[in-house]
């Protein structure tokens, strides 16, 4: 890649002034909204090639989080989109299951073994939303306990109705969810001791960008158990990421129920709830004992395609060490921005965390404060240099070509960073700053709010 720091937006810019028009916040999904990158400087992909994608205006980048992390094998990776391509050409959908549905769930079922029944959707939040239901349904309790330091969940009522942009939602339904903290056991003590008999299950990441210490998720498990609760795993992003296995397979803890999406089919539209067929049971048809529970029924749940490349993403996976891959490429991309951090003099101010399979960064001001000018302005030098990183999310296809350049587009995007921490950000940053996807109320200096004129 060549280095352009003069690029231009203006057919991205026109596109997504139409698109606002027509299009709820220009995007589908809030994480690609205008509201989340630089002013100006948001590109419309038009194609992507393993790691690089292209825009609008021809800008080449390279790309992290890719697809919102759910992309692993790197775009187009041609035996999953065959494997698709095949399937859809027999059928997408048919009145009765397709024979590739139970090859699918015996695949997921051979990859998450301690789980013994399977049911796939399209979404991580249909399966995180489904796992809920059926310990409310399974043990008549209401109230759900969260982890409130892991982000996101689902975008139902239930969990969406605990942040700040909770307009439309009940206050009944906020109402009957609590928080914990992680690697807090005593904040869970605290929930069971207010709520007695009343938590149906705890939620929560296997892990984020903070480790488990000890034995804090299988003393979770057990004081839930003791507490007549489930113990539900999301792993919407540690899945195919962390392990083949999950999270779960890493720490050695068994789930009642566990969740799975992201990267399990590389990007295609597919997700799964996994667990004990003591519970899994409650959405079937043998049972005659309790209530039917209508947890999880999708038009699209189990489109053949979206299954192919599942199942085509999983043999991938087998075969290829993909997790190794991504392990290895994030900790060469870690050294590298921790030696830039020290030699541009910025460290306490941009921090990288996580595991080296999912790194995040933060962004500090002058008085070590999260900022979103800050975050603003790093991003805006990064893709002025070719790289979209809304986070330092690695891909198997990342090759070291692609760490080391941009290792050094980090080095120059933070001697400009050390620059306005010291002379003032307003002198460097163009536009307005990127704001929280979870607030309250948009404000005029909002993206939506400055207009261009479309041609």
């Amino acid at each position: 890649m060549q280095q352009d720091l003069r690029k231009s937006f203006r057919r991205s810019q026109l596109h997504q002034a139409r698109a606002r028009q027509v299009l709820p916040g220009g995007a589908h999904t809030y994480a690609k909204g205008d509201d989340q990158f630089p002013q100006d400087m948001a590109p419309v992909i038009v194609r992507g090639a393993g790691c690089h994608v292209w825009d609008l205006d021809g800008n080449e980048f390279i790309e992290y989080g890719c697809g919102v992390r759910s992309v692993t094998l790197g775009h187009g990776r041609r035996e999953v989109c065959e494997a698709a391509f095949r399937a859809s050409l027999n059928g997408m959908n048919f009145t009765r299951p397709a024979a590739l549905e139970l090859a699918a769930v015996e695949q997921m079922l051979d990859l998450i073994r301690p789980a013994e029944m399977v049911k796939f959707a399209k979404n991580g939040s249909d399966a995180v939303t489904a796992a809920v239901k059926l310990a409310r349904a399974y043990t008549g309790r209401e109230m759900v306990a969260i982890c409130g330091d892991h982000p996101f969940f689902s975008v139902h009522d239930w969990f969406i109705g605990t942040t700040p942009m909770n307009s439309g939602i009940p206050q009944a339904e906020r109402d009957r969810v609590v928080k914990f903290r992680y690697n807090d056991l005593p904040s869970v003590q605290r929930l069971f001791d207010e709520f007695p008999g009343q938590i149906s299950c705890v939620v929560l990441e296997p892990e984020s960008v903070v480790a488990p210490q000890g034995s804090f998720l299988h003393d979770l498990r057990e004081l839930a158990h003791r507490n007549g609760a489930l113990f539900i795993l999301d792993e919407t992003v540690t899945g195919f990421r962390w392990h083949n296995g999950g999270g779960q397979t890493l720490f050695g803890i068994v789930p009642d129920l566990s969740t799975f999406g992201k990267a399990m089919a590389n990007g295609f539209p597919v997700s799964a709830l996994c667990g004990r067929r003591e519970f899994m049971r409650l959405m079937g048809l043998d049972h005659t004992d309790r209530e039917r529970c209508f947890a999880m029924s999708l038009t699209h749940g189990a489109d053949t395609a979206s299954l192919a490349a599942f199942i085509a993403t999983a043999e991938i996976y087998r075969q290829q060490p993909i997790v190794e891959t991504m392990y290895r490429q994030g900790s060469r991309l870690r050294e590298g921005v921790e030696r830039q951090i020290d030699q541009a003099g910025v460290r306490g101010h941009f921090t990288v965390d996580g595991r080296p399979c999912l790194l995040l960064y933060a962004t500090l001001d002058q008085n070590r404060q999260r900022s979103q000018a800050f975050r603003t302005l790093f991003l805006q030098e990064m893709i002025r240099r070719g790289i979209l990183a809304p986070n330092f999310v690695v891909t198997a296809v990342h090759s070291d070509a692609d760490i080391d350049y941009t290792i050094a587009a980090v080095g120059e995007a933070l001697q400009v960073y050390r620059r306005a921490l010291e002379q003032g950000i307003e002198k460097y940053l163009r536009g307005r700053p990127v704001a929280p996807v979870f607030r309250k109320y948009n404000t005029p200096a909002d993206p939506a709010g400055h207009r261009l004129e479309v041609a």
